[in-house]
């Protein structure tokens, strides 16, 4: 363990309470947006996209189109593209290991949240990461993803507030990232 990540930590503080908010403000809008959104974001995004396409290289498709899907991977809030699969392959090479970022050896906690909490904070470490991502870090538009990630998140909160108020914001954003 390393120092705290008070910034992280804050965010993920506040993340929960507005997601505990949202129970109080239940409506079908704000329950199928985010169901919608939580599709698009873990499905297209994180499965297809982070996992599948950029990590293993599962499939080929148009340049678009995994810009796209890396684009729909920042609004779940588990980093840029870079960050994402340097973390992935890490994961996968030393599955289990000391060196694995996330390894449940070392406790529960530290697997899902320890080490976000108190890990290397290596979100926008392009430089740090790209050494284990260095087919994505090449492209100009993965570098600004992983640099900006929270960028996109901000962008479609804002809308949705325009569009649906808090109520929607809680339930779209919030709830559904947490």
């Amino acid at each position: 363990y390393t120092k705290l990540n008070i910034l992280t930590g804050v965010i993920l503080i506040w993340f929960h309470i507005h997601a505990v908010a949202a129970l109080f403000q239940f409506t079908w809008t704000n329950f199928l947006t985010a169901l919608f959104l939580y599709w698009v974001t873990v499905g297209l995004g994180i499965s297809m996209g982070y996992h599948r396409l950029h990590t293993h290289r599962g499939f080929k498709t148009y340049r678009w189109f995994e810009y796209f899907l890396a684009l729909c991977g920042t609004l779940t809030l588990e980093g840029g593209p870079i960050f994402w699969v340097a973390t992935h392959r890490l994961h996968h090479q030393y599955s289990d290991q000391p060196q694995d970022p996330h390894t449940p050896r070392v406790s529960g906690f530290w697997a899902h949240v320890g080490w976000i909490l108190f890990g290397d904070a290596n979100h926008s470490n392009t430089e740090r990461m790209g050494r284990y991502a260095p087919d994505l870090v090449k492209d100009p538009v993965y570098r600004f993803l992983n640099n900006y990630h929270w960028v996109p998140l901000t962008v479609l909160g804002l809308g949705l507030l325009y569009v649906g108020g808090w109520p929607l914001v809680n339930w779209a954003i919030f709830l559904r990232v947490v």
